[in-house]
């Protein structure tokens, strides 16, 4: 179904670059610490005295409630205003991150031992969960209500760029904050989300929140319109969290490595693929703004050489060089998916849509990471067969919605 986008292309509530990029700056705190737990968290909680699956299942856990709570935050962000919510969000990911990190302190100084351990991880994380859901709806609102739809892709792309770059921080402050201590990179992190949202709260203009009962109803997530296209985005990241909960292991266990080697390696795994992603969104990307609907395909196949190429090539050199192929693939089907969803509804709805499909990285976390730690137990190399797997089915669907639509948002 096309959808008819009427009036001047304008957007709906303009932003100033700098206030863009400000935006994308509280993403790059979120992905800076994301990765971080990925990097040192993962090999941390095993040294603790943790198995995988329970690792696996802190984050999952969190990561439920973290969905479940993204379309209430995304209601709070129509109602009392994008910058609100973000800011909050950000301090909410401080002291959240602050309360795990003394948890895990605790735990590898041997205060706390045995299940005792996984319950206070657990009790933990969940006020990550609860509280810090806003960023993601209110940026994703925020920068569609910031773009026209000929921009859109560029701009929610600059979000994932963000992403991306703070993916590259994350593990390059780990390797550096590591020399200070094991759980130094967490509180760099801490720090880095503190400071986003000092920054955030300064230069956006005044929330313009909705307090009215004349807002339009939130989109529900069996819209038509909208759900194929969060259904894709879900499957795509229970693949990508399926990687990241058991690259950190992967590179330990193949490479036969110590801890802190095998944090500073991860780290270099993880920054080759968000520098790839950095340069295509930017070197191409943004620039050339090119069609969704075939660029999408594309970054899938990218995704997929990259996967396999990880799980056939033994060599960390090979291994780098496969993630960098992640990473340019990313750059081009993250964006692509999002703004395919984005312009499936009427223009007055695609603030809703975006902030729905920004349920979408969460929700496949709550499965990812559980898949590839299982997987993990069986075969190292079997999360990168699956998860290719998958990509390559995502591709496949992308091809026929391509050759049996012509519409745009198809």
């Amino acid at each position: 179904m096309t959808v008819q986008h009427t009036g001047m292309d304008v957007p709906l509530r303009p932003l100033t670059g700098l206030q863009k990029i400000t935006i994308a700056f509280g993403s790059v705190a979120m992905g800076a610490g994301m990765t971080i737990n990925f990097v040192v968290v993962a090999p941390l909680a095993r040294e603790a005295g943790l198995t995988e699956i329970q690792v696996a299942g802190i984050l999952t856990l969190s990561a439920a409630i973290y969905a479940l709570m993204i379309p209430q935050w995304g209601r709070w962000a129509d109602r009392f205003g994008r910058k609100r919510i973000m800011v909050f969000s950000l301090f909410a990911m401080a002291s959240t991150n602050m309360m795990f990190l003394f948890a895990l302190q605790a735990a590898l100084a041997g205060l706390v031992t045995g299940m005792s351990t996984f319950f206070l991880l657990v009790f933990t994380r969940l006020f990550f969960g609860l509280l810090s859901p806003g960023l993601q709806p209110a940026s994703m609102a925020a920068m569609t209500d910031a773009t026209t739809p000929d921009t859109r892709a560029g701009g929610l792309g600059m979000l994932a760029a963000a992403m991306g770059l703070g993916s590259i921080l994350g593990p390059a402050g780990a390797s550096v904050l590591a020399e200070f201590g094991a759980l130094a990179p967490i509180w760099g992190s801490i720090l880095f989300c503190a400071f986003a949202g000092i920054v955030i709260g300064y230069m956006l203009p005044p929330s313009r929140g909705n307090r009215d009962r004349s807002r339009p109803e939130p989109l529900r997530i069996r819209d038509p319109r909208v759900f194929p296209h969060l259904a894709f985005l879900f499957c795509y990241f229970v693949a990508v969290g399926a990687i990241q909960q058991t690259l950190a292991w992967l590179i330990e266990d193949r490479f036969d490595l110590a801890k802190a080697a095998s944090v500073q390696a991860t780290g270099i795994a993880f920054a080759c693929m968000s520098i790839a992603l950095i340069v295509v969104q930017f070197g191409y990307v943004q620039p050339f703004r090119p069609d969704p609907k075939r660029i999408l395909p594309v970054g899938l196949f990218c995704i997929v050489a990259g996967y396999v190429a990880a799980a056939e090539f033994m060599s960390f050199t090979a291994l780098c060089l496969a993630f960098g192929l992640v990473g340019m693939g990313s750059a081009l089907a993250v964006p692509a998916a999002n703004a395919l969803g984005s312009l499936s509804v009427e223009r007055h709805e695609q603030g809703s849509a975006a902030a729905l499909l920004s349920a979408a990285p969460p929700s496949g976390f709550i499965f990812g990471p559980l898949l590839g730690a299982t997987l993990y137990s069986f075969e190292h190399r079997l999360p990168l067969f699956v998860s290719a797997a998958m990509m390559g089915a995502l591709l496949l669907y992308r091809l026929y919605r391509n050759s049996s639509s012509s519409s745009p948002e198809a």
